[in-house]
């Protein structure tokens, strides 16, 4: 069996529209096998370490959901020098998180076994949901689908050795993985038993938070259920998890109903269309958004006379929105602490959120090598003077009452130095405006702003003004907010 990019003549290409893994993409019992796969890779001592401090999971869950997906639609399409891109890219972002668990032990997210195993998890979980909705692989298509997954690997490793390299030896190697190294992690815990009880309602939901938190309160223990009942029994049983009744039953029951969408018409499920419209924001540009606005009307009305039926605490009605024709409007010290600057969610700011922006922007602009580099050094520049400016107690990071206590620092040099790198990316052509077509770039991701100027061009003064306000927390910020934002 080949192991290349393009197959032999009589097999279908490893990657493209015509590999076992692309079948996948659009199948509803993928969104179950992702979080089982997640709970895996983060049960993982080094892998758990690394989203405990780096990743924006827990504060931005539907914007990580996006980008991993893109991520991978971009590795397993068939376009060679999109996917060699991609990879670079993704090899930067991991061999910037390093550092040590709470019991000292060193992790690297670069550790090549780490990586082998979460591709692990990706095949095995997609193997398991197969079986589990009464739909098993048969043994070549197995085969295949292992194949293109060990491909996967090499092109982020430079080869696949971290696997092994027949499918009949990658089932003990899968079995001594789970009970002899994975962990009851903090991260494993926080997904199982944080994130489904407080995942933030997306960009599409966000003006119905008592219907979103009535729904949230029936799905997210459901989910956590049918999530614990299908990890491997030894993992249960060393990380302590319950065996709740009924559980596999419910497990069972669900992967069941998600593949009877194998009976609708082709193209009525589309994963990527779902994800972009539950990410977009109510106020965008997009044609779609006046459709979305009506229906989320309706749900708000929904979620308002729920509110006087069922009172639910702890979803407070948002305030009056930003104005969207001025793309102004203050928001308090504590929200613009809590949903732009903690962007891993751990009630404090320190590097792993500063460096969680500089990413996010990386990657909505696809930024080359030396401009991403720029943009880091710029964020890191910043970080050390918010440290030096707000950290009043020493401890390394800056609490939500030390920032509250010292506003305007946030807005010194080294956040318009910030500002100017990102406008210098913007700028393609150099030319020292920004138009039309090099702004949709910068919100390219589905927001699609349309320029305020009159002249339809954005000047690297009022583009670094623009960015400072908003970064400094003075005002809200209609294009930025659903960049560094939204969940």
């Amino acid at each position: 069996m080949t192991t290349g990019t393009t197959g032999t003549t009589d097999e279908a290409p490893l990657f493209g529209p015509e590999s076992q893994f692309h079948a996948f993409f659009d199948d509803p019992r993928w969104a179950l096998a992702m979080i089982r796969a997640t709970v895996l890779e983060a049960a993982h001592p080094q892998i758990g370490a690394a989203l405990a401090d780096n990743s924006t999971f827990v504060a931005h869950p539907w914007r990580r959901l996006r980008n991993t997906f893109l991520s991978m639609r971009r590795m397993f399409g068939g376009d060679p020098a999109e996917r060699e891109r991609e990879a670079a890219r993704l090899n930067r972002l991991h061999a910037r998180m390093s550092g040590s668990d709470t019991r000292g032990r060193p992790y690297d997210a670069m550790d090549r076994a780490a990586r082998a195993w979460v591709v692990a998890t990706l095949f095995e979980s997609a193997v398991t949901m197969c079986r589990l909705s009464g739909q098993p692989l048969g043994q070549d298509t197995m085969e295949r689908m292992y194949a293109e997954y060990r491909v996967f690997l090499a092109a982020l490793d430079g080869d696949a050795g971290g696997l092994p390299e027949e499918l009949h030896d990658f089932w003990g190697y899968f079995d001594q993985v789970v009970e002899n190294e994975l962990e009851n992690t903090e991260a494993a815990r926080v997904i199982l038993y944080r994130l489904f009880d407080h995942l933030p309602a997306p960009a599409l939901l966000g003006g119905a938070p008592t219907l979103w938190a009535a729904g949230r309160a029936v799905a997210g223990p459901l989910l956590g259920a049918i999530t614990v009942a299908s990890l491997p029994e030894p993992y249960r049983r060393r990380a302590g998890l319950p065996d709740m009744p009924g559980a596999p039953t419910l497990m069972q029951g669900a992967y069941c109903a998600a593949g009877l969408a194998r009976f609708l018409p082709q193209g009525w499920i589309n994963a990527e269309s779902i994800i972009e419209l539950l990410s977009l924001s109510p106020d965008s540009d997009d044609p779609r958004a006046r459709t979305m606005a009506a229906l989320g009307a309706r749900m708000k009305r929904a979620s308002a006379l729920l509110r006087l039926l069922m009172p639910l605490g702890g979803d407070a009605d948002p305030g009056p929105a930003p104005s969207a024709a001025t793309g102004e409007g203050r928001r308090s010290a504590e929200e613009f602490f809590r949903r732009v600057l903690d962007q891993t969610g751990d009630g404090h700011l320190d590097w792993p959120d500063l460096a969680a922006m500089a990413r996010e922007l990386s990657t909505r602009l696809d930024l080359d090598e030396p401009e991403e580099t720029r943009l880091y050094d710029a964020f890191a520049a910043w970080w050390r003077e918010l440290q030096a400016a707000l950290d009043t107690d020493g401890d390394g990071r800056v609490s939500a009452d030390e920032y509250a206590a010292a506003v305007p620092s946030l807005a010194g040099p080294a956040l318009i130095r910030v500002a100017e790198v990102l406008f210098d990316a913007t700028d393609k052509d150099g030319n020292g405006t920004i138009d039309a077509d090099e702004y949709r770039a910068l919100f390219h991701t589905g927001f699609h702003r349309d320029l305020t100027t009159t002249d339809g061009t954005y000047g690297r003064s009022a583009f670094v003004g623009d960015f400072v306000s908003f970064m400094s927390g003075r005002r809200a910020s209609t294009p930025y907010d659903p960049l560094l934002a939204d969940a």
